[in-house]
Order: structure tokens, then sequence, then C-alpha cells
């Protein structure tokens, strides 16, 4: 598998990124170390996760997919060969969102722990606080990385007025910026990122990781009515979506993957993989079938017909 640099990281990603919501959640440990497995099989090496991961099921406190992650990467023992992606800062079940060093501080330390390593490789500002200095939020991630327990940073989440601040204030001091930005972005959801967060993107040359890359299973084509919002847990999640648009683009997802012989969710990321400073969208898969259909997306090659049905049929 072909890797490609995230960004201006020393960072080498296949150009997929799995999303470790699920671990914890709608997986148990050994069905997460399956798709793991999997996924790693497949020739990616590239895991996101976050502290909270899933504080909101009944039971959980959050760290679930932090602790299923670290368990595999020690069955396994190929910590150096996997890029880890966590997160801190957004609300559990204990406290609000909270970026201020001291909860920095605190909550690498426990990911460390339950990662069973003693580095991240990216630490995500997961979700701005609303009252936190940037520079209080940079200084703690500073430090992080001058004491080696963090390789290289990024956010998700931010206004585009604090993530600008912020890499003012990194630009101005001297110390390490944000890398990469984590946005909600897919083919049913362009408007805020293209319009607000692209041109910051492209300014300061970061990586794109995007999440809801599959907007909550929309755009696996398999909710057409709202009778079919049962087929997953997250299946109410995609009513936004149900209207003359978003049928637009199942659609154009049908046309275009019939065209390649393969379905709407892999047609859907290789859109996105079109798209400027995307390096590896982030998904998450609870079968070996489902990750299939989403390995497969970087093997397929979209031509300027497809992609221009496809942005036409997603056009704000």
């Amino acid at each position: 598998m072909k890797k490609i640099k995230i960004g201006t990281t020393q960072l080498e990603t296949a150009p997929l990124n799995l999303g470790g919501n699920v671990f914890g959640w709608t997986l148990d440990e050994k069905q997460s170390f399956d798709i793991l497995d999997a996924f790693a099989e497949s020739g990616f090496n590239f895991i996101d996760t976050a502290d909270t991961y899933s504080y909101w099921v009944t039971g959980n406190n959050g760290g679930e997919s932090e602790r299923i992650i670290g368990n595999w990467m020690k069955a396994r023992h190929n910590r150096d060969k996997i890029i880890i992606a966590t997160k801190v800062g957004y609300e559990n079940n204990e406290r609000p969102a909270d970026i201020s060093s001291s909860n920095i501080i605190k909550t690498i330390e426990e990911s460390l722990s339950r990662l069973q390593t003693d580095y991240i490789d990216l630490y995500y500002t997961h979700k701005d606080d609303g009252k936190t200095p940037v520079e209080e939020t940079l200084e703690a991630h500073t430090k992080l990385v001058r004491d080696g327990k963090v390789r290289h940073i990024g956010a998700s989440n931010l206004s585009v007025e604090n993530l600008v601040a912020s890499l003012a204030y990194s630009d101005k001091h001297g110390i390490p910026p944000y890398e990469v930005y984590q946005p909600h972005y897919n083919l049913v959801a362009r408007k805020e990122y293209e319009s607000s967060y692209a041109p910051v993107i492209d300014k300061f040359k970061l990586a794109v990781l995007p999440y809801y890359s599959l907007a909550s299973g929309f755009l696996t084509g398999k909710y057409h009515t709202e009778a079919d919002f049962n087929k997953s847990q997250r299946g109410g999640g995609v009513k936004q979506y149900l209207n003359e648009k978003g049928l637009a683009i199942l659609t154009a997802l049908d046309q275009v993957s019939d065209k390649h012989q393969t379905v709407p969710a892999t047609i859907a990321l290789a859109w996105l993989l079109t798209r400027p400073h995307v390096v590896a969208p982030i998904v998450s898969a609870t079968s070996r079938s489902q990750l299939k259909t989403l390995t497969d997306a970087p093997s397929i090659v979209l031509d300027k017909e497809d992609i221009a049905l496809l942005d036409a049929a997603s056009a704000f």
C-alpha cells in the first residue's frame, strides 16, 4: 500500500484512517481485534480514537476505545508500525469540554496508559471549550511535544477564528502548530468546510482528515426512506439528509458505482480522496465485509465525468 505524507508532519499513512469510535460501543474487544487485524492486513496503518470514546454508552466513562486499541497493539507487537491519533477536550459524563492546560497534561497520561505506549503520533484538540485562551492550549501541547509524549498536534471542531488565532500564535512564538485539521466533510456536508475552512487549510498547508466521511452511513445508500433507519444503531442520525438533494446524491453515487462495479460507500470515499489536502478520510466498520467496501476506495480512480457528476449533485 502506497503511503502518503500527512501534510507537514513526518508521518506517512495509507490513504484511510480507521475510526475507533465503534470499539467498546457496537463492537466488543474480540470483534474490535478482528476489524483491526483486517485493516492492518490490508496494508493500512492509521487509527483514530479519542479519550472520550465511548462515554455515551450506558456503563462506559470514556477511554474504552483507547484501551482496546492498546490491548491490540500489545497483543500484536506492532506499535512501531501503527500511527495512533487520539484527542483531548471533549465533554464526557464527568465534566464539560475542557482544553485547559491542566486537563491536557492530565489526560495525556491517561491516554498513554490505556494505549500502552509512551508517545502519541498525532494529538488533537478535540473541541473548543469556549473559555480557554488559545495560548494556554498551545503551550500545553508544546510541553507534550518537547517532552516526547506527542509527535504532532492537530485540531477538530474549532471555529475558523480559533483555528486562525491558534496558527498565528504558533507562528509568532515559534512553537509546534496544528498540522492537521479534522472537519465534518463529505458529499452531503460541503458548504461549511469549503466556504469557511478550505481557504485557511490551503494558506497554512494543513492536512485534512475528514470525519463523518460517509455521513453516518447515509452515503452507503442503505437509507432511502425513514423505514430504513432501523438498519443500524445510527440510522436515526441520517434523517437530516433524507431530502431531494440527499436522494440526488445517492442517485449520482449509484451511477458512478455501477460504472466502476463497486458500491456507493466506496465511491463516496474515492470522491473525498480527490479533494485538495484530503489525505486519509476517517472510516469505521463493524464487519470485515463492510471494511472491504471502505478499503477498496483508494484503488478507485474517478475520471473528470465522475467527479463532475458528484460535484453537481452535491453542489451548495
